[in-house]
């Protein structure tokens, strides 16, 4: 159905207007001059003729068939016109109208009537406040913009018409060409995912890039984007990522969780590049043009300047870009025939005097060196290079390989022609080494994503029926919160490990429980009402004898009751004490976009301080789980540094994984903490954990 938004046979403009200064005129005028093809039926029922079109009083006066309906009328009668579309059996409107949920209350409930009018009636709506739709292979320019984009091979979606004007201004002046550009406005019906659907198989798009504040149908977005990224690469602005109005969580994970975790990880999952800016998104893209992936993560860099290089091989290790040395033939090869000052390293520095034909000496021998993927080639505008023949060398090195070249040839009106011609031939330039780096990574890392295999879900056995007898009887009461004891059941029933532990209610029977256990033994207040004990001074731990368990209840209980009076208390409960090993957080929150999430980091008390954390969307593969651990800061902790032995890294991975079975079986739980999960040499216990589930909307 998107074909005859794209590709409409007749457009009809409601609220065409002679007034310039109206959007309707630019509307029609937009269609007019850019040399629309289609037949264009103008609708205004005070004229009859506008830029020498015949006019029309409404919709059911027009004789033939209409593809596409572009409203540019107050947004008060947008839902009667929305309907005259249906009853003509129009397939695709554009609503340019503001005035709609952007508006207030008012506005809220006509975008809901538009909403009721798309469900069961065959059209699909762009908008509304939306700046509209281009397509420059059809010569459709359905905005009201002030100029036409270039064609090219770029597909892009905003969610900013006020960011989509400036985009199109910027892309005209600098020559970039779009293949389709699309303004989404308030997303009332038709969003981004419907479009990253549809350019999967536009064969006039090349890659896709976007500017979102939020995403419609957290799931689909997921499903499809992942299909999409197989195939095309998409670039995504993403704003909107702060906490600010967030609600208050009760645990460290739901504290910890927040909109740039989701999104973050919701991208990774799927294949999504993320960029940092504007800026960043059209640079990036660059890259892209040659439609040249390299097969792996080795960039040789060539240079005529020793500090542009310098900064090229700093900013490739901080991205994890491997400088690969040229093999001893290629190195003896070009001893031979560069300067004796030449650098034969990565980067190699062909030096300040060098020439287009030095340039070409190192192309022509390291071209075919297996240890390069990728070529960086820096030129800094000296007195003794002739620019343009080194752009003409580089051009015609890269038609006779597969493996990409990347430019930053430096500076302003020295290298103007140059970098013209790199362009025209589909090799990106940069005018700094650094992002230049950047977009070799991102290169990287699309092929690297799209030569993975799709990861099959791991069927991870828990034990369901205790589970949900537990959650279900805890409802009934209105209970939404579990403490340490209520959570361990559950948690043991998806098979983690916890320490022996006995409930005590007087010290005697403390200093007789520990000495069952064994000391040493750990001793926490036993309370539903608490769930941060170590806050209050709740836990006590290496306790070595049973004058000390007397002591420590004695203890525990009175703090309990100096800082939080009101709390019901069991008791104190006495637990083994867990071998050393390193202390790790897990836990389960949800995101009102994707759903539940899975959190891990370095625990203790230090996760809030140091937030070294990782997240991902449920379910997760087990490739994510390993890829969970591997990314935080501190991984070289628990792989083993100066001298200590690792933790056994697959309880992590399988911990991980049957948190992600709990979200998915029971999607109640909305948050979780295991604070910490001990984990040794061999296996891993859990200390602590608190369980919340959702309640009712309006509560109990």
């Amino acid at each position: 159905m998107l074909n005859s938004l794209f590709y409409p046979r007749s457009v009809a403009v409601i609220g065409a207007s002679a007034d310039q200064h109206k959007v309707g005129y630019s509307l029609l005028n937009n269609l007019l001059r850019f040399s629309y093809q289609g037949t264009i039926y103008p609708v205004n029922p005070k004229t009859e003729e506008i830029l020498g079109l015949k006019t029309y009083a409404d919709l059911n006066s027009i004789p033939g068939e209409v593809d596409l309906a572009v409203i540019a009328i107050p947004a008060v009668h947008v839902p009667q016109a929305v309907r005259d579309c249906i009853r003509k059996k129009i397939p695709s409107a554009v609503i340019v109208s503001a005035g709609f949920k952007e508006a207030g209350s008012a506005g809220i409930l006509l975008e809901e009537e538009l909403k009721s009018l798309v469900r069961g009636n065959e059209i699909r709506i762009l908008g509304p406040n939306c700046l509209g739709v281009i397509n420059t292979s059809g010569s459709l320019n359905a905005t009201f913009a002030a100029g036409m984009l270039p064609p090219g091979r770029i597909a892009f979606f905003s969610q900013s018409g006020a960011l989509g004007i400036a985009i199109l201004d910027w892309a005209i002046g600098n020559k970039v060409g779009f293949s389709k550009f699309i303004s989404l406005g308030n997303k009332a019906d038709l969003n981004e995912t419907d479009f990253i659907e549809y350019f999967i198989n536009d064969d006039e798009t090349d890659i896709i890039l976007g500017y979102i504040e939020d995403v419609v149908q957290g799931r689909r977005f997921l499903e499809v984007a992942r299909k999409a990224t197989k195939i095309k690469p998409i670039l995504l602005v993403k704003s909107g990522g702060t906490q600010a109005g967030a609600r208050a969580a009760s645990s460290h994970t739901g504290a910890l969780a927040g909109s740039e975790h989701a999104f973050n990880a919701a991208f990774r999952q799927c294949g999504i590049m993320r960029a940092e800016g504007i800026e960043d998104l059209f640079e990036t893209a660059k890259a892209f043009n040659s439609k040249k992936i390299p097969c792996g993560n080795n960039l040789l860099i060539i240079t005529n300047a020793g500090g542009p290089g310098i900064i090229a091989a700093d900013t490739a290790e901080r991205l994890g870009i491997n400088l690969p040395q040229l093999s001893k033939a290629t190195t003896e090869t070009l001893a031979a025939l560069l300067p004796k000052t030449a650098s034969l390293y990565n980067p190699v520095d062909i030096i300040g005097d060098a020439t287009s034909d030095r340039y070409k000496t190192v192309f022509e021998h390291a071209l075919a060196d297996p240890a390069v993927d990728g070529f960086l080639v820096i030129l800094t505008p000296q007195a003794t290079i002739n620019v343009d023949d080194t752009a003409q060398e580089v051009i015609q090195t890269s038609q006779k390989t597969d493996k990409p070249f990347i430019t930053s040839f430096m500076g302003m009106e020295r290298v103007r022609s140059s970098i013209d011609l790199l362009k025209a031939a589909s090799i990106p330039n940069f005018s700094y080494p650094e992002p230049a780096v950047g977009a070799f990574k991102k290169l990287y890392d699309y092929g690297a994503w799209t030569r993975q295999t799709d990861a099959v879900l791991p069927d991870i056995p828990i034990d369901r029926a205790p589970i949900a007898a537990r959650i279900q009887e805890a409802v009934s009461r209105g209970q939404f919160q579990f403490a340490e004891d209520d959570s361990r059941d559950i948690l043991t029933s998806c098979g983690f490990r916890f320490p022996s532990k006995e409930l005590a209610s007087t010290p005697r029977a403390a200093a007789a429980a520990a000495n069952r256990i064994g000391f040493p033994v750990v001793m926490k207040i036993s309370s539903p009402d608490i769930l941060h004990k170590t806050d209050i001074g709740g836990v006590k731990v290496g306790v070595g004898s049973r004058k000390e368990a007397e002591e420590a209840f004695s203890l525990l209980t009175m703090n309990a009751k100096k800082f939080m009076p009101q709390a019901f208390i069991n008791g104190v409960t006495v637990y083994e004490m867990v071998p050393k090993g390193k202390e790790v957080i897990l836990g389960i929150s949800y995101d009102r976009t994707f759903g539940h999430m899975i959190m891990f980091g370095l625990g203790g008390i230090y996760v809030e301080v140091l937030k070294d954390i990782s997240f991902r969307i449920v379910p997760l593969t087990e490739r994510d789980a390993t890829e969970m651990v591997q990314e935080i800061k501190t991984y070289q902790l628990l792989k083993g540094a100066r001298g200590e032995k690792p933790v056994d890294l697959e309880a992590i991975t399988d911990a991980i994984l049957r948190l992600s079975r709990l979200a998915t079986e029971f999607p109640e739980v909305i948050e979780l903490d295991i604070n910490p999960l001990v984990v040794t040499e061999k296996g891993a216990t859990a200390l602590d954990a608190r369980i919340i589930l959702s309640q009712p909307k309006g509560g109990v």
